[in-house]
């Protein structure tokens, strides 16, 4: 697959949207999976049952353990669909605007031939950071699509902005994702980057992130 990285254009902006609402949605799933299969979640289903069992009705004995798992479903798809609906009306609703409108920042589009016609397939998204001195580059935005994984198609995007925040003198590169996200963790492992922080604190009530048992992780690459 001959892959071409270029700089982002309006003419994008509905596919790029897209692939980050799709990119952001597609970890509910094995969010809410992660987290019923964790010991703690399999003793509180359980334990839901025998309480229903106990109290000498069936309907109990279904209809609690049915409402534990609701309620972690709905926390795992608050998470996301939250973020996304947010950032389609921030950054994402402006992108030239976010990303293109200082010389130290950028937004990129991969784009390859599929089906016979150029597609976007994936993006990526660099800010620069100054404090006092120091300038630093953090990432945003990085997607690709479902049918173009495992292509190397994240590995040139993230060496892409590697490569643009070396040649402006920064610091470091600078990102976040989550503990759902491990394949792209362990990319930027591959590449150098070094987890330095883990949090909970989100766009989401710190109750939520608790049930959803996700967290923040922040990775570093020093340049």
């Amino acid at each position: 697959m001959e892959l071409v990285i270029r700089r982002y254009r309006p003419s994008d902006k509905h596919t790029v949207r897209s692939l980050f609402s799709l990119g952001i949605k597609e970890h509910i799933g094995p969010c809410f999976q992660n987290a019923m299969t964790s010991p703690l979640y399999v003793t509180v289903t359980l334990s839901l049952g025998l309480a229903g069992c106990l109290l000498g009705s069936l309907f109990t004995a279904l209809l609690l353990p049915a409402a534990w798992v609701g309620l972690i479903y709905c926390c795992s798809y608050d998470l996301y669909a939250r973020y996304v609906a947010e950032k389609l009306q921030t950054d994402m609703q402006d992108i030239v605007g976010s990303y293109l409108s200082r010389p130290d920042d950028c937004f990129w589009v991969a784009e390859a031939e599929v089906d016979g016609a150029l597609q976007v397939i994936g993006m990526v998204a660099v800010v620069c950071v100054e404090r006092g001195n120091e300038k630093h580059g953090e990432m945003f935005r990085m997607s690709i699509s479902p049918k173009s994984r495992r292509m190397g198609v994240g590995r040139r995007l993230t060496q892409t902005v590697i490569d643009f925040c070396k040649e402006r003198g920064f610091s470091k590169v600078v990102l976040d994702t989550t503990s759902t996200q491990m394949a792209a963790v362990d990319l930027y492992k591959k590449l150098g980057f070094k987890v330095v922080l883990t949090h909970r604190e989100t766009h989401s009530p710190s109750w939520v992130v608790a049930l959803t048992q996700v967290s923040i992780l922040r990775l570093e690459k020093a340049l």
